[in-house]
């Protein structure tokens, strides 16, 4: 039987989802200032889970609230929050809908306005500009161990206050990534060296997870495929590190790439570009190296980054290189995206980014949009990219100036 988006799928823990589309994890920035869940949560939550998704996965949860990927991260670190958690865990549940929490940990990509002295595998700056991100220090052997304790907390967390599976995040640079990267990661103990060594915190973490969540709980990791850097994490080493999680029991791997250096997963990456001829008429910037790891591996996979038209996911569903399609900005302006593209073989999302000017005011147009939907408010499409560029700096520094001082409280 031919597979298409409207197709159900089962997990390998035995869970089953309504149809192929997932709501990819996007950052909020929607946490209070002791980065709690909020009533926001819930209403953009219940509108995506209305929109037809088989699954959402939340942005980041951070295991530590010292090291944020934003200002608005919710974080579960000892700091309260249970009854907003299982409120919004609740919104995203309606429809049928599973609701996945992507767990993390920013690691050296922790914003010098959250924390001026991040963590890291080892002490290796970013290739950024120094006044976004400061310096870091590296772990020791017993700060990694406490690390994957706060991954553990989390993933309990989430399904004790009803989330319906967790996505360790091991992509883009931050915590795992940085420890499965030989760039960033050239510690000589136990976890650096060897790609055993290095993937070591990622499979402790998932490991670790499946014990204290049981066999029937969905995980999923989202993986680069390739960091594309020279020396960085590579697509071979990608392939076995694949291996190694199917034996560790995961139910979805997340198909991605790149972190802040080169941000492929924001738009193809320049470490992308030998694929792209092969992959332009499908539209997703990964599927080339999906190919490569459906043949490493039985764990269903997903895709996200440049699917825009029903044509092209059905296209690379009954090709059989990826089992969900995930759908990232379209539905920070089209809550139901997911409905509109299951109603019509002929359906297409709307790539926004083409009518952004400047371009470089993308990433805040899109984040802005997500607040207004949180606020109960349609989303803007008339916004300009500079418009978008002055409220988002404006958004983050009153949400950066609200957590100050409370971050090692």
């Amino acid at each position: 039987m031919t597979v298409d988006i409207s197709s159900p799928i089962t997990l390998p823990c035995g869970v089953a989802v309504k149809n192929r589309i997932a709501k990819a994890p996007m950052t909020e920035g929607l946490a209070d200032s002791m980065n709690r869940a909020t009533e926001r949560h819930v209403t953009l939550y219940r509108k995506w889970a209305e929109g037809g998704a088989g699954i959402l996965i939340t942005g980041n949860v951070q295991v530590d609230r010292r090291y944020l990927e934003r200002p608005g991260n919710v974080v579960i670190d000892q700091n309260g929050g249970l009854d907003e958690l299982r409120a919004f865990a609740a919104s995203g549940i309606v429809n049928d809908t599973l609701l996945f929490m992507q767990i993390g940990h920013a690691g050296r990509q922790t914003p010098r306005r959250v924390n001026p002295r991040p963590v890291a595998p080892s002490e290796i700056p970013l290739a950024l500009p120094e006044s976004a991100f400061g310096a870091p220090q590296a772990l020791t052997s017993d700060e990694v161990d406490d690390v994957i304790r706060r991954f553990i907390h989390v993933a309990k967390v989430a399904k004790e206050t009803g989330f319906s599976g967790v996505q360790v995040h091991g992509a883009h640079g931050y915590l795992i990534s940085e420890f499965l990267s030989p760039l960033a990661n050239q510690r000589d103990d136990k976890w650096g060296g060897s790609l055993e060594n290095r993937a070591r915190l990622l499979r402790s973490v998932v490991q670790g997870i499946r014990a204290a969540v049981g066999p029937e709980y969905p995980i999923s990791v989202k993986l680069n495929s390739s960091d594309f850097q020279k020396g960085g994490f590579s697509h071979e080493e990608c392939l076995q590190v694949v291996r190694w999680l199917e034996e560790d029991t995961v139910d979805l791997l997340e198909i991605s790439g790149g972190n802040y250096e080169n941000p492929a997963m924001m738009i193809g990456g320049r470490g992308a570009d030998e694929i792209r001829g092969s992959t332009i008429a499908r539209e997703a910037y990964f599927m080339g190296y999906a190919k490569n790891i459906r043949a490493a591996t039985k764990v269903p996979l997903m895709v996200t980054g440049g699917f825009r038209t029903r044509a092209a996911m059905d296209a690379a569903l009954a090709e059989g290189d990826v089992d969900i399609i995930g759908i990232a900005r379209p539905m920070c302006v089209d809550t139901d995206a997911p409905n509109q593209l299951l109603a019509s073989p002929e359906a297409i999302t709307i790539a926004y980014e083409q009518q952004i000017k400047p371009s470089k005011g993308a990433l805040g147009w899109f984040c802005l949009n997500i607040i207004r939907i949180a606020e109960g408010k349609e989303p803007d499409r008339n916004m300009t990219g500079e418009d978008a560029i002055a409220a988002y700096l404006v958004n983050e520094e009153k949400t950066a100036a609200a957590l100050e001082g409370r971050l090692t409280n």
